[in-house]
């Protein structure tokens, strides 16, 4: 076989697979990523599948019963809010006036979460 020609051969397949590569990561993803609703969002939609609900946990909204956590996420201009019953592992930065994501669904008007990323305030905001 020409050297040449073995080249062009093995291009063609190098480029055709980086092609089919780039495509199988763009589906997935767009295809793997949940929702991210806040509790304004949330209520006007009602979602029927698994979604992120983000916003800040209410003061005063915290109770532990036994090993689930209940309290209140509002939406960051204080708009709305939802109730969420949490079990599960606790970030340590986990308190009320920061901003939650929890991931979960919805069952009987309040948002039943099983896991929950917890936002830092940056250092860097203006007092």
């Amino acid at each position: 076989m020409d050297p040449s020609r073995k080249r062009k051969i093995r291009l063609v397949v190098a480029l055709t697979a980086a092609v089919l590569l780039a495509t199988m990561l763009i589906v997935v993803s767009f295809s793997a990523g949940t929702s991210q609703l806040l509790p304004s969002e949330a209520l006007a939609q009602k979602p029927d599948e698994r979604f992120e609900l983000g916003g800040t946990v209410v003061d005063g909204s915290l109770e532990e019963r036994g090993d689930t956590l209940e309290f209140a996420i509002q939406d960051p201009n204080g708009s709305a809010q939802m109730p969420v019953v949490y079990s599960g592992a606790v970030p340590d930065p986990f308190r009320e006036g920061r901003e939650v994501l929890v991931k979960g669904e919805l069952e009987g008007g309040r948002f039943v979460g099983t896991d929950m990323t917890t936002k830092c305030p940056s250092k860097f905001t203006a007092q």
